[in-house]
């Protein structure tokens, strides 16, 4: 909000070129401002305001400015500036930084590291992708539990300016393996002479250094927490993973599981960054197997040629009949691949689903069933479009529409599950593929309800 209301006179400050005034404007302002305006201005304007930070405050804007311009930053600085401000980058959002770059741009600006950053970049970059060991900083302050409470709030004066957070301490034997934590609240409250260990109740949660990202974003919502701690096989702790570094997490697996669900690839940039060759390679495979999908409607279609040919009134039904087979399957299918997604089901819990959903398609299907009989009922008084057949024709659509919506519930529930199973992203299963599959299925549950009911009459 801030830049937004200063812009046109940073604007003015730039064509004047008077750079004392604007360096003394920008280091009054926070890092998010700062890097909004950035981001907010052109290529060539944002590497001036960048220079014009101090150290400091340049290396915390840097951290709040989204990936795609801290490269355009980085190309247009020298080694010293890279240096400088990668050193000084929290390990977390540098690892996110070089995931983004080549291996080669990676190679050369880790030999620009100290000798300790280095050590950090590559462990955390050794890490396998999307794992837990990318997200974690090693800054965190641990204390011993045979310390008082005045020896521990002491180390942490000494020791705690650099670590990620202060707000949980974290307890290691002398192997370094994690055996507690505390909040500092407990730790101020408490009486001096007290020891660490009878402050402990050695009931805290962890993260093992290779779980995937996704396990982190269900633990810290399940607990409810901003920090936990990182772990490896023997329970040494590592490092730790704050709640920010999750947010972004969950805000991507959000962003690509929503474009799955609208039938593309997910995209790896933003959508006004993705050039249109680049998004038309993530939409033209799916549409064009969708397409192919619906193909199969057709042959539906054209298998049941001579029914149509008795009977052509069945077809002015076909498009409300398919269209709430897809819509009852793509309802389902969002809600489960959503709960899926945020830990709310379980594999195990295929059963319960199918069950829930059963019971939906029914009651749904019902009513469905229950307008489209209406609709018959009410049109065929003012036309004789229907015949003397009408009845017959409103219970085949009506029970059609049961079949259809029930069997449309069902799958749009299962296939999730069933992707997930075989270890596939359950978003796959979106809603243009059920509606496509359940388009096909729906024709011939339609035609076989009518060859049953309308065999004699109209067929």
């Amino acid at each position: 909000m801030l830049s937004k209301l200063l812009k046109p006179e940073i604007k003015d400050l730039l064509n004047e070129k008077n750079l004392s005034t604007l360096k003394e404007v920008l280091n009054d302002w926070t890092p998010a401002d700062l890097a909004n305006l950035i981001e907010e201005t052109s290529e060539k304007d944002r590497v001036i305001l960048f220079r014009l930070l101090h150290k400091d405050l340049a290396t915390d804007t840097f951290e709040f400015i989204e990936v795609e311009q801290q490269i355009e930053l980085i190309k247009a600085m020298g080694n010293k500036e890279i240096a400088a401000i990668l050193n000084e980058m929290a390990p977390d959002d540098r690892t996110a930084l070089f995931e983004e770059l080549p291996s080669s741009a990676v190679k050369q600006f880790v030999t620009l590291l100290s000798h300790e950053e280095r050590i950090i970049a590559q462990t955390l970059l050794g890490y396998p992708e999307d794992s837990v060991g990318r997200l974690m900083t090693p800054d965190y302050i641990a204390v011993n539990p045979n310390w008082t409470v005045s020896e521990s709030i002491k180390y942490i004066r000494e020791n705690g300016k650099d670590s990620e957070t202060l707000n949980i301490i974290f307890i290691v034997d002398e192997k370094g393996k994690l055996i507690d934590d505390l909040k500092i609240r407990e730790l101020i409250l408490a009486e001096p002479d007290k020891k660490i260990n009878d402050l402990m109740d050695k009931n805290f949660v962890a993260l093992h250094v290779t779980d995937d990202q996704e396990k982190a974003v269900v633990v810290f919502k399940e607990y409810d927490r901003i920090a936990l701690p990182v772990i490896d096989n023997k329970g040494v702790l590592l490092g730790l993973v704050t709640v920010d570094d999750v947010l972004d997490v969950a805000e991507e697996e959000a962003t690509e599981d929503m474009q799955k669900i609208g039938g593309l690839t997910a995209l790896e940039e933003s959508y006004s960054k993705i050039s249109i060759f680049q998004m038309m390679k993530k939409r033209a495979g799916w549409l064009s197997l969708l397409f192919i999908g619906e193909l199969l409607t057709a042959s539906a279609m054209g298998f049941f040629e001579n029914e149509i040919g008795k009977a052509l009134i069945l077809v002015l039904f076909v498009p409300l009949i398919i269209s709430s087979g897809g819509n009852s399957g793509s309802q389902a299918s969002t809600l489960v691949i959503r709960a899926l997604s945020v830990g709310e089901i379980k594999l195990k819990d295929w059963f319960f689903v199918m069950k829930r959903e059963i019971i939906s398609g029914i009651i749904l299907g019902s009513i469905l069933a229950i307008l489209g009989f209406l609709r018959i009922f009410v049109w065929k008084s003012f036309s004789d479009i229907f015949g003397i057949h009408w009845f017959l024709l409103a219970l085949t659509v009506s029970v059609s529409l049961l079949g259809v919506v029930l069997w449309g519930t069902l799958a749009g529930s299962m296939l999730p599950i069933i992707l997930k199973k075989l270890g596939a992203d359950p978003a796959v299963s979106s809603a243009p593929l059920v509606a496509t599959l359940v388009d096909v299925t729906g024709l011939v549950i339609y035609f076989s309800v009518a060859i049953l009911f309308l065999s004699g009459t109209l067929l």
